[in-house]
């Protein structure tokens, strides 16, 4: 049977290394305005750590929004996430807890979320952490870091990954109320990267009427769509809304 692999210790004294992550993580992030924030920390996070990409997502009704990425591969995969509906960041922002899959490619982790390991490895992407921005009580979402190899995280990249999700989830609790619900105005930064939310929202209630069935049999006919389409959920409720695509009862 194969190992798993091995749990190392970090090398470096513990304080020191949190004073130095704090550090570049602050110097990433500073006279950023908030739509910039979440990207700039992604990238702060594949240069603190061993990784190849790393995405934030806003937990919402079991649709994550994401709300930044390093590149192009981490966004997509955050997107996948959501469209299928399964994998460590869905899993962490339910729990409130880290969820580690080190090896997607084989064993157990493979197994947990077999579509999106499929998706995943198939972009490259061959090992995902998933540490939430709050804890069990509150978790308003997850940043999520990409390796190209399989691997288990040491004890101090884990710590920088918190640190950095620390930092995130402040600054997300301490924007102001109207960032969040689009009362500023239409402009707010929130309230256009919730815009494929609500357009997913809208379209279930359109399949619910067309089929006469709950809300959540309604989400799972559009993912189904949209997997079986290659989009995201967000591009398959704006068929749906325009009218190009339309479902019938089997």
């Amino acid at each position: 049977m194969d190992e798993a692999p091995e749990f190392r210790d970090a090398s470096a004294d513990g304080a020191d290394a949190d004073f130095e992550v704090a550090v570049a993580i602050a110097d990433a992030v500073r006279d950023v305005p908030p739509e910039e924030l979440p990207g700039r920390l992604c990238a702060a996070a594949v240069e603190l750590l061993p990784v190849s990409g790393a995405s934030m997502s806003l937990r919402s009704d079991g649709l994550p929004v994401r709300l930044g990425a390093s590149d192009a591969t981490a966004a997509r995969i955050a997107d996948v996430q959501g469209t299928l509906g399964e994998g460590p960041c869905l899993d962490a922002a339910a729990a409130g807890t880290a969820v580690i899959a080190c090896d997607l490619t084989r064993g157990a982790d493979a197994g947990r979320w077999p579509v999106f390991a499929e998706e995943a490895t198939g972009a490259g992407v061959r090992a995902v952490y998933s540490l939430p921005l709050g804890d069990a009580r509150v978790c308003v979402g997850t940043l999520d870091l990409y390796r190209d190899s399989p691997g288990e995280p040491t004890r101090r990249e884990l710590s920088t990954g918190q640190l950095v999700a620390g930092v995130v989830t402040v600054a997300l609790m301490s924007l102001p109320h109207g960032e969040w619900t689009g009362m500023r105005g239409d402009d707010s930064w929130l309230s256009r990267l919730t815009s494929d939310h609500d357009e997913i929202h809208q379209a279930i209630g359109m399949i619910m009427a067309q089929l006469g069935m709950g809300p959540e049999d309604a989400l799972a006919r559009l993912r189904g769509y949209a997997f079986a389409d290659g989009r995201t959920a967000g591009s398959a409720a704006r068929e749906v809304l325009a009218h190009r695509k339309r479902f019938h009862r089997d």
